[in-house]
């Protein structure tokens, strides 16, 4: 386990980075912050490895370009991306592309933690995503064929009314088989939903 816990704060909002940075300093970990996705590339590979918190929404590049330069990069650091508005779509982009999970603003101290520390798990166990593959795929296993299909339509970023008019049934019977499905998953939020259908594979037809 890595002694030092660095955690890079992109966001191009002075209070957010500021709020963010002093709840995750009160909880001992270490602070780097950067007011765009830029200031933050020119260091990257450089930089101590540890987390990274990324803003969805800057106007220089926005959190899916950062990430994807990462990517071409080779820096291989947890995202947790932040975004606005519950903008899903990009956050079921951004998860696609390998972040640990998504919050939205404004952010729960609670949530924030636990996704760093899973974000911090990531780095500490190299075999982490084979395990959560099988986890994925065991647990998936447990829905019924149209739960599945709901599924599929969350990991491809659609709303309730796109998957019922793909479905062929009603937002109503759509939201019960969410519902059902996340009781199943063991999932509270959207985000560990997304998190466990990508694992097993979902999301991936264009």
């Amino acid at each position: 386990m890595a002694e030092k816990r660095v955690v890079h704060i992109v966001d191009d909002e002075e209070t957010i980075r500021k709020a963010v940075a002093f709840t995750l300093r009160t909880a001992g970990f270490i602070i780097e912050t950067y007011a765009s996705g830029p200031e933050f590339l020119k260091i990257a590979g450089e930089a101590e490895i540890g987390c990274v918190i990324l803003d969805m929404h800057m106007p220089d590049m926005d959190g899916l370009e950062v990430q994807a330069v990462l990517t071409q990069r080779n820096i291989d650091m947890p995202i947790v991306v932040l975004t606005g508005n519950g903008d899903v779509a990009l956050a079921v982009q951004a998860m696609k592309a390998g972040a640990v999970d998504f919050l939205a603003k404004p952010i729960e101290r609670a949530v924030l933690l636990t996704a760093v520390d899973r974000a911090f798990a990531r780095i500490d166990r190299a075999e982490s995503r084979a395990l959560e593959e099988a986890e994925a795929r065991m647990q998936i296993d447990l829905l019924t064929p149209r739960e599945r299909d709901v599924l599929e339509g969350l990991a491809q970023g659609h709303p309730n009314k796109t998957i019922a008019y793909d479905l062929g049934i009603s937002s109503r019977t759509v939201e019960v088989h969410r519902a059902s499905l996340m009781a199943k998953l063991g999932a509270h939020t959207l985000s560990e939903t997304l998190r466990i259908a990508f694992s097993a594979g979902m999301g991936k037809r264009s």
